[in-house]
């Protein structure tokens, strides 16, 4: 049989080009993307402890493990406390992406929480000015940890769009204060170095918008249906400005970005698009669990009530030998529960002095320095500025609320430093506060110093203050989240 050949140049071109393109074809060279694949460990005996979780021993912490991204699959397990992933990438991709870089800055920051817990050492490149110890706090060593990692890493880009008055502007004083507060911290003064210097190095994204700026200057008396509306469009319309103009919010399906308010209509942005904001960080002072607030996504933000000037109550604390009265409290009649308390107890009892108005002459921060527990209920909404000023004069908060998620849980073991009184328990108050010991008021009055610094707020902010525990608490959401490359 005659051999085969190749007569034409134009017919062996052909055929080069079709062996080329086979040989191509089952390249490593020709994959559009590379699977991430994670080493480690899935069993490891760290117990995973849900992020809204408040009912947990003290030797337990929130999990920083991630949650595959909200545009991922939700079934995936992943370990707590996990190594960083192990990534197995063709040795021709030189650079990565900078979604890979945060994620991976991310993964050390779990594995050295990780690590902290295992040995119950911390690990730094700076000397700490305050080791977290003792029963107030879930597990010590854990937040100490992730605070040393966070001030280590964290990074957040504060949206420049928007124009003040409704963004980038607060209340600096009186009851919403805390939102100015923060928001001036983070974003108008330009100073903090939580601030990432660009977009692409940011592991969080800040929404600059005052719910209460937005009330002063819209809400209508004469029409005040209209508001709710206005409202909503204004933030709504902010957020799909940012999302068309940057990846970030469809990248996580809004999951790293976050807004902070005090004012009580707050929480209603969400309620007319449920599925649009479901991933979406509120913090807020409003934290009502009964009325949408997410404990696992949502931040409990401390309430202030600060003059004019001031960054905090003044501290008339008396040392707790020496505090004659049993317990106080002074303000409004607004809502069911400080109605239900002024039945039982408006200026009925020396011991339990309960005031609508506060007797002329008399110093209210002073007062609140002399007694052993301060009664903080709930008013209109859940929140009240009275957790804060008790702890300013070192005085034991009794808690008298229904659905409030409180501050900080995360961490802190409230139930260590405080009492709660369901509202129902209203006229058992004197009976309930009666039975603590002196040993175990005591114990309780100090674990309130301990945990005071956590409410202290400070310009410019310090580490384990409000300001810093506010971000642990975003940052700890953003820990439980794995963005997709």
């Amino acid at each position: 049989m005659a051999a085969f050949e190749f007569r034409s140049p134009y017919l062996l071109s052909l055929t080069f080009l079709l062996l080329l393109l086979l040989v191509l074809s089952f390249s490593p060279f020709n994959k559009s993307s590379f699977s991430l694949i994670n080493l480690s460990s899935s069993s490891s005996k760290t117990p995973s402890v849900p992020l809204h979780s408040n009912l947990t021993s003290s030797n337990q912490y929130v999990s920083p493990s991630p949650s595959p991204s909200p545009s991922q699959s939700h079934s995936q397990s992943q370990p707590p406390f996990p190594s960083p992933p192990t990534s197995i990438v063709a040795d021709h991709v030189k650079e990565k992406s900078n979604t890979s870089q945060i994620e991976e800055q991310l993964a050390r920051a779990r594995a050295a929480i990780h690590k902290a817990v295992l040995t119950k050492k911390y690990t730094s490149d700076r000397r700490e000015i305050y080791i977290p110890r003792g029963s107030v706090y879930r597990n010590p060593y854990a937040f100490h940890q992730s605070h040393i990692e966070m001030v280590k890493r964290f990074k957040i880009w504060a949206y420049k769009e928007g124009e003040i008055p409704m963004f980038h502007n607060g209340p600096m004083s009186y009851i919403y204060s805390i939102e100015g507060q923060f928001m001036d911290e983070l974003d108008s003064s330009g100073k903090s170095p939580f601030l990432a210097r660009h977009l692409h190095e940011a592991h969080s994204f800040f929404v600059p918008v005052s719910v209460k700026r937005i009330a002063d200057f819209l809400y209508d008396r004469p029409k005040p249906h209209t508001f709710h509306g206005r409202l909503v469009r204004i933030v709504t319309d902010y957020i799909n400005v940012v999302a068309q103009k940057y990846p970030y919010w469809n990248r996580s399906e809004g999951a790293d970005h976050f807004m902070v308010s005090c004012h009580d209509w707050a929480p209603e942005i969400i309620n007319d698009d449920l599925k649009f904001y479901k991933n979406f960080i509120r913090v807020l002072c409003n934290a009502n669990i009964s009325e949408g607030f997410r404990p696992g996504r949502d931040v409990s933000l401390p309430e202030y009530n600060l003059a004019s000037g001031t960054l905090g109550p003044s501290r008339l604390d008396s040392h707790p030998d020496e505090r004659p009265i049993l317990a106080f409290f002074a303000g409004g009649a607004h809502g069911d529960i400080r109605k239900f308390l002024f039945e039982h107890w408006r200026d009925r009892d020396e011991e339990i002095q309960v005031h609508e108005y506060l007797p002329k002459g008399q110093n209210y921060h002073q007062i609140m320095g002399q007694t052993k527990f301060c009664l903080c209920p709930s008013g209109t909404e859940v929140a009240s500025p009275r957790v804060v000023e008790a702890m300013y004069a070192g005085c034991v908060p009794v808690l008298i609320s229904d659905y409030y998620a409180l501050p900080f849980g995360d961490v802190l073991d409230w139930s260590k430093f405080t009492i709660e009184i369901p509202p129902k328990r209203i006229p058992e108050i004197k009976t309930i506060l009666k039975a603590v010991s002196h040993a175990e008021y005591l114990k309780l009055q100090k674990r309130v110093m301990q945990v005071r610094r956590h409410f202290e707020l400070n310009r410019p902010a310090k580490p384990f203050d409000v300001f810093h525990m506010v971000l642990h608490s975003i940052w700890l959401r953003r820990l439980n989240i794995r963005l997709p490359d």
